[in-house]
């Protein structure tokens, strides 16, 4: 948009804003990751920052945006001579999600490197953002390999292109901003590490400020321009606050008192490494410079340790990010002493956190992020425990559910033969990444050169197009692609048994206990999922394929047992929601995992109408595993049968964890010879 939306005009999102405008006065705090719901201004937001941010010089013709007083000495277009430069915007770069890696670093032209010579270099876009804001929104959707590349550039603020022997290296420090909207799957650790503060937003639940977002939206869409204008005064004003926060951030005293604080709350939420506490620190000066202060405060340290620490906080996979406030209170209690004790006459006293009065601040409202109270995360294990389900086998009705057993590390579950889906950590694919298997023509635009078939592709002609000295002729028809192989993540659908027979035996807790499992070996190895159960007469998708897994166990917890087992029912359940999706996403192949003991019942000929619903999947090689939960000293092998007839394998319990001595070494039986 030509005209951003004003910063000031947002309503409510207070930590939202209070994230922002602290990165705005002291980029070292390390960016924001804001988490939460579509439709709540999360990009809006992030792009009307930009507008605020104060002007950067830059050295004149400088693709990398050097600072003029202190060029990189390194700088691809250098060397440049310390001097003048010319004042501009700071860039607030967009990082697509289907961007390649070419597009993210930067490439080089491979066809003039070759036919001229030259080693032309292409910036990419962490040289756009260098000394901006770099924005990747769904960035939980981004590609692992992209990631990668993310996180070595924020780790040493430089990008490195290490390409056919040839090396680039510039300058790329920026702003890393992402939204994501936690539905559509987590990100990893490492990531969410690199950013500084993490902010939770959701819509209003307040009818007048619904109405005033709506107001100001239409407004804003019906003449963007003049709605800008009405803002001015405010922007103005904010933008103001923003140079003097950090014309006063290098005098603000952070004193032993505070630090001991931000220790203390580290240590006390078991945080990993010590960034925690460096990102705290940084945050809790420019709380104080934002509200005009010298010295850092309990309050600025309490705030700080509510944007920071939420998701770094070392927790289970599935458990949502946040801060136990009680817990909080308590540590910086003990941990308090006089000298922090705020002023109630001073700038920041009150009570009001800081950033929530003064000049340019965005109007507060009922029904922000700040009136939601911060969920409280239980400790592990700490929910109610519930009697596990008692029934007959057949299952009269329907019983409550039982909690999951422990979880733990399981075999790896893998499709057999070559794909070429998304990237990811399970199945073997042909992928832009990986080892070099071997070299084909380009189909499009040239990424990896595979060298020796090139030269071997353009020697026979040497002669007939008249090579004089010791150079090779190289043609565009010459050039050879890379084939490199790596892996792919899958769709993982889980049909489960939740019939009377599978909770009779109080099995249903560890049934869910090698669920969970298999759902967190998902989680690493970034597949989609989706769970479809299967009891009494009829199966449900309890949750259609997607990428969050945590939704997925969230589901599992709340499974009900009871009833009689319709196996046919669940494997037609299954087969029309793999048809569906092979619709949508033709390159990603599934792997069908199958919870049960087998005993089908319900119906006439239960069995052999589940063999037949089996087959449906055996004959479109559907890749499949039975985890077969049959237990106690008479076992009629039906799950064994049924892996059979779906042209899997059979894995029970016991040697479904990694650690057992009876390997899952055997993938799908007969699949791989109609894969290969």
């Amino acid at each position: 948009m030509s005209t951003p939306y004003p910063f000031t005009a947002l309503v409510g999102q207070d930590d939202l804003r209070l994230g922002l405008l602290l990165n705005a006065v002291s980029p070292a705090v390390g960016g924001v990751l804001v988490r939460g719901e579509k439709g709540t201004a999360k990009s809006t937001a992030v792009r009307a920052l930009a507008a605020l941010m104060p002007e950067v010089s830059v050295v004149p013709g400088c693709r990398f945006s050097c600072d003029p007083v202190s060029p990189d000495p390194a700088c691809p277009d250098g060397p440049h001579e310390a001097g003048p430069g010319v004042s501009r915007a700071a860039r607030t770069v967009e990082l697509p999600v289907g961007a390649s890696e070419d597009r993210l670093v930067g490439a080089l032209d491979i066809e003039r490197a070759l036919a001229e010579g030259v080693k032309a270099f292409e910036p990419g876009l962490l040289a756009d953002a260098h000394r901006g804001i770099l924005y990747v929104d769904e960035v939980n959707l981004l590609h692992d390999h992209l990631v990668d590349l993310l996180l070595d550039a924020a780790a040493m603020g430089a990008s490195y292109v290490e390409r056919e022997g040839v090396s680039v290296r510039h300058a790329a420090r920026f702003l890393l901003v992402g939204t994501m909207n936690p539905e559509e799957g987590e990100l990893r650790p490492q990531l969410l590490d690199r950013f500084g503060l993490t902010v939770e937003v959701a819509a209003s639940r307040e009818t007048d400020l619904r109405v005033e977002v709506v107001r100001r939206r239409l407004a804003y869409d019906e003449d963007p321009a003049a709605f800008a204008a009405r803002w001015a005064d405010e922007e103005g004003a904010l933008r103001a606050r923003i140079v003097a926060a950090r014309a006063l951030l290098p005098r603000v005293r952070l004193g032993d008192g505070a630090l001991r604080q931000i220790a203390a709350t580290c240590a006390a939420f078991e945080v990993d490494g010590m960034r925690a506490d460096i990102v705290m620190a940084r945050t809790a000066t420019a709380l104080a410079a934002w509200a005009g202060r010298t010295d850092v405060l309990a309050e600025d340290v309490r705030q700080a340790a509510l944007l920071a620490l939420p998701h770094r906080r070392r927790r289970n996979p599935f458990d949502a990010p946040g801060l136990d406030e009680d817990k909080l209170d308590d540590t910086l209690e003990q941990n308090s002493s006089e000298d922090d004790d705020p002023d109630p006459d001073g700038p920041g006293g009150g009570g009001r956190p800081p950033g929530g009065e003064g000049p340019g601040t965005p109007p507060q409202g009922e029904g922000g992020a700040d009136d939601t109270p911060a969920q409280s995360v239980p400790e592990q294990g700490g929910e109610k425990e519930r009697e596990p389900a008692r029934g007959p086998s057949s299952g009269g009705g329907e019983q409550q559910p039982v909690r999951a057993g422990e979880p733990f590390r399981t075999k790896v579950l893998s499709v057999p033969g070559l794909g070429e889906g998304t990237a990811g950590r399970r199945s073997r694919a042909r992928t832009e990444h990986g080892r070099t298997t071997g070299a084909r023509r380009p189909r499009g635009a040239l990424t990896k050169l595979h060298l020796a078939a090139t030269v071997q592709a353009a020697a026979p002609h040497q002669r007939a197009r008249g090579r004089s000295g010791r150079g090779l002729v190289v043609r565009r028809d010459d050039l050879r692609q890379a084939v490199r192989e790596g892996r792919e993540g899958n769709l993982v659908l889980f049909v489960v048994d939740a019939s009377g027979s599978m909770a009779a035996r109080q099995r249903m807790s560890a049934v869910k206990g090698a669920v969970l499992s298999l759902l967190m070996d998902a989680y690493q190895r970034r597949d989609k999922v989706g769970l479809i159960t299967f009891r009494g007469k009829d199966a449900e998708v309890v949750l259609p394929p997607t990428s969050s897994v945590d939704a997925a166990a969230a589901r599992l917890e709340m499974l009900p047992t009871g009833g009689r087992t319709p196996v046919a029912a669940g494997l037609l359940k299954a087969h029309d929601v793999l048809r569906v999706e092979r619709l949508r996403d033709p390159s990603r192949r599934p792997l069908l995992v199958v919870v049960t003991d087998g005993r089908a019942t319900g119906g006439p000929e239960p069995v052999a109408l589940a063999a037949r619903a089996a087959r449906l999947h055996e004959a479109e090689g559907t890749a499949s595993v039975v985890v077969d939960c049959e237990s106690g000293p008479v076992r009629l092998g039906l799950a064994g049968s049924l892996a059979g007839d779906l042209g899997g394998t059979a894995v029970t319990l016991d040697e479904l964890r990694a650690d057992a001595i009876a390997g899952l070494v055997k993938d799908v039986q007969g699949y791989s010879r109609r894969a290969a």
